[in-house]
């Protein structure tokens, strides 16, 4: 019998990520993502929204990325596979976690900074301001994803 263990999300990370190194050097990365389903209470006519929180876990190179080039309130297109965890707390009881296990991760959205590694952007704008005496005129550097023009035609 086949199976299919597969989740594709596109949603908004509530806080930045937290990166671990094993002790191989392997980084691991957590995120939280929030997707959001909205729709019209047939009865009241109100417009609702549910909130549901996914937790993402990056490892290897891709963790690397996200660790380094998302943060809160990012944007992001995630493919993966569903991971149920079991374990003992402190008292004995048994808790179980499902998480999602990354396995394909795409940066969405134009916020500030987006496509540089933090603290990136900030060190880009002291280099203008220096190099120009009207760092108000000045334009950002070229090939930047905030660059391109918003009236492609399709």
């Amino acid at each position: 019998m086949a199976s299919v263990n597969k989740v594709i999300i596109v949603g908004n990370l509530g806080r930045d990520p937290e990166t671990r190194y094993m002790p191989d050097g392997g980084a691991i990365t957590n995120v939280s993502v929030a997707t959001s389903f909205q729709w019209t209470d047939k009865a009241s006519g109100e417009k609702k929204e549910e909130t549901e929180w996914h937790r993402v876990v990056f490892r290897a190179k891709l963790a690397e990325i996200a660790g380094e080039y998302l943060k809160k309130g990012s944007q992001v297109y995630v493919e993966g596979r569903l991971r149920t965890r079991k374990w003992q707390d402190k008292d004995g009881q048994d808790k179980y976690t499902t998480e999602i296990i990354a396995e394909r991760m795409q940066m969405l959205g134009a916020r500030a900074g987006s496509g540089e590694p933090r603290g990136e952007q900030q060190r880009v704008e002291e280099r203008q301001s220096a190099a120009t005496p009207s760092a108000a005129g000045a334009k950002k550097p070229a090939g930047k994803f905030d660059d391109m023009e918003d009236d492609i035609p399709f």
